[in-house]
């Protein structure tokens, strides 16, 4: 391996990782939805073809074949985008909060810094005004809803040096995280570490809850929330 090969990977040690199908099942969007924020997209109007760009560049260097790998903080990101579209603001409003909170916060995914959680609020409407918002959302509706997103999304994540370090994705519970550290931002137990998608499996192959908590050594509780959280995730 060559030695700037080596360099790379070492900056990119406890980035996370996930192919867009495996973002789109963490954060229950299609993947067709992560496809177009991260890789961008053509539409025609008016029968001229226009081009919408990826809202930002993924942690990770895209491949020769133009396949991305998302990092732990765009996951991160992106949920706050799903949130943001699910409650009606427009990816217009959305890219302008973007470049704005960027400038603000100094940082290239500012909607999982401390500073968003604190002032994100000011910082959409700002962004929004300075870029008519008027015509684009009503405010007034729109500034109530985009509170209550922030506080709601941020309610399960853990920030630490001024940035979400973890998120704990089952109903904000401590016993399964998502930890860049640990298990390339797979959910696991967060006691043993175990993938929660592998106790699930095991659970299935076994037919036995208890069974799986002996052969792991983990408590039944963990392995009962590894298999509900699987669960819910379904498949997207």
């Amino acid at each position: 391996m060559a030695t700037t090969d080596i360099l790379r990977e070492a900056d990119l040690f406890g980035v996370g990782s996930y192919t867009i199908q495996e973002a789109a099942r963490l954060i229950r969007t299609p993947a067709i939805n992560i496809s177009r924020w991260m890789k961008g997209y053509s539409y025609r109007r008016k029968g001229q073809l226009h081009t919408s760009s990826p809202l930002w560049e993924t942690q990770w260097p895209a491949d020769n074949d133009g396949q991305i790998e998302i990092g732990f903080r765009d996951l991160i990101e992106l949920r706050f985008v799903k949130a943001f579209t699910e409650a009606g603001v427009g990816l217009l409003a959305i890219r302008n909060c973007l470049a704005f909170a960027r400038q603000l916060v100094n940082d290239d995914r500012p909607f999982s810094t401390r500073r968003f959680r604190t002032d994100g609020k000011t910082i959409f409407l700002e962004s929004a005004k300075l870029a008519g918002g008027e015509e684009m959302l009503d405010l007034k509706r729109r500034q109530y809803v985009f509170g209550q997103v922030i506080e709601r999304t941020f309610k399960d994540m853990d920030i630490e040096h001024d940035a979400v370090a973890r998120w704990r994705p089952f109903n904000g519970k401590d016993s399964i995280v998502v930890d860049p550290t640990r298990a390339f931002g797979q959910p696991i137990v967060a006691t043993s570490g175990v993938p929660t998608i592998v106790l699930a499996q095991a659970v299935e192959a076994e037919g036995s809850q208890e069974r799986v908590a002996r052969l792991f050594e983990v408590s039944l509780a963990d392995v009962k929330d590894a298999v509900r959280f699987e669960n819910a995730l379904g498949t997207t």
